[in-house]
């Protein structure tokens, strides 16, 4: 008799090189190497290229991804005058839309080799970022600012964003929290992406399922909604009167415990800390304060680790970034791990085809004619 598993927990459903976790020892490692070791030294293009080519790159191999990353950052004007007519939509709606325009005008779209796929990985990183960023500008009624090729790519993206270059502080903490949400593992998202590339379906349209698997609550939008609960709470007392207050209820609360890790999210370790020092510079530390009495108590009550989402919100926050766009940054910097999977599913393609247990009424049903029913 078949094993079934709701929602397939702690089914192994392939096999891959890019990513492991081990949840009871709060271990996260992108092709061997400890996130927080790549924390430490990385940069978000390093990782990138470790993801896609399972190795660090050389000074060579990085400065041509950088260059590609740069080349590639301009989008369609379809695809601009599209986000121009969508301003009120919301954001996530707004970037699957986008990216899957993306791929009608890909020069390569017909392309399917790993060679081809490769380029369109790279295309698909730099424009994911300007989309996000051009759409924001636009529906804020707000000139539309062009990459800086002397940037990286976080640098890119918090100009293009805010108009202004980022000092040297606020570049190295966000590089760190995209690289801390580049992948992990067969998530959701991942699992959707590999779904539809197994199909050998172009990459366009497996980061695109990624995407809309993102969208759901139950996946993404975690940290969006951790920031709205931290505005609404006001200061720390009256935090903590909230989250007392949603635990008697059994609400759940956002950014908190984990499918997969049984002790702390080793992402959440870093954003602890980046939402501390940021807050200390921005005038937030509040926010960080209040973040920490929070967990401090859901520890205390529940026995719940903060993950990833929890410590992101004020982080964000911090760096100007608003709270709608969260969930789509989050597709950014996971658009890496993304097209790391789809590139090693095509790699070693077998069509994902599993099985349900039936469970409906016994087979040879008599039929019932219309009038009689």
């Amino acid at each position: 008799m078949p094993v079934t598993q709701a929602g397939l927990e702690g089914i192994v459903a392939a096999e891959s090189n890019i990513c492991f976790i081990d949840g009871d020892r709060g271990i996260l490692s992108y092709q061997g190497f400890n996130i927080h070791t790549l924390a430490d030294h990385a940069t978000f293009e390093e990782v990138i290229y470790l993801l896609w080519h399972g190795s660090l790159p050389t000074r060579s191999q990085l400065d041509a991804l950088k260059a590609d990353l740069v080349r590639y950052r301009p989008i369609p004007k379809d695809v601009t005058d599209f986000l121009a007519t969508v301003a009120k939509m919301p954001p996530m709606d707004v970037l699957r839309t986008a990216v899957s325009m993306l791929g009608l005008y890909d020069p390569l779209a017909r392309d399917t080799s790993i060679e081809g796929s490769v380029e369109k990985a790279a295309r698909l990183m730099a424009q994911t970022s300007t989309i996000v960023t051009t759409f924001d500008r636009l529906r804020t009624g707000k000139p539309v600012v062009d990459g800086d090729p002397k940037l990286g790519f976080a640098a890119n993206f918090l100009h293009t964003l805010t108009g202004k270059k980022p000092d040297d502080v606020m570049e190295h903490v966000f590089d760190i929290a995209l690289i801390l949400h580049a992948d992990h593992e067969l998530n959701a998202s991942t699992f959707a992406a590999r779904v539809t590339a197994a199909t050998l379906s172009d990459i366009h349209s497996a980061v695109t399922s990624a995407i809309g698997a993102l969208k759901g609550p139950l996946h993404g939008g975690a940290n969006e909604d951790v920031m709205r609960m931290l505005l609404a709470a006001g200061d720390q007392n009256t935090a903590l009167e909230h989250v007392k207050a949603m635990l008697v209820s059994k609400k759940k609360v956002p950014g908190f415990g984990h499918r997969v890790y049984h002790t702390e999210d080793p992402r959440a370790t870093h954003l602890r800390a980046l939402s501390e020092e940021l807050g200390h510079r921005t005038g937030h530390l509040d926010l960080y304060q209040t973040s920490k009495k929070i967990e401090e108590t859901i520890k205390e009550t529940k026995g719940l680790n903060a993950n990833v989402d929890f410590y992101s919100a004020s982080t964000y926050y911090s760096l100007g970034i608003p709270i709608d766009l969260f969930t789509p940054i989050f597709a950014v910097s996971r658009m890496s791990g993304w097209t790391a999977h789809v590139l090693e599913q095509y790699r070693n393609n077998r069509l994902i085809r599993p099985r349900a247990d039936y469970t409906g009424k016994d087979v040879g049903q008599p039929w019932v004619p219309i009038e009689s029913r």
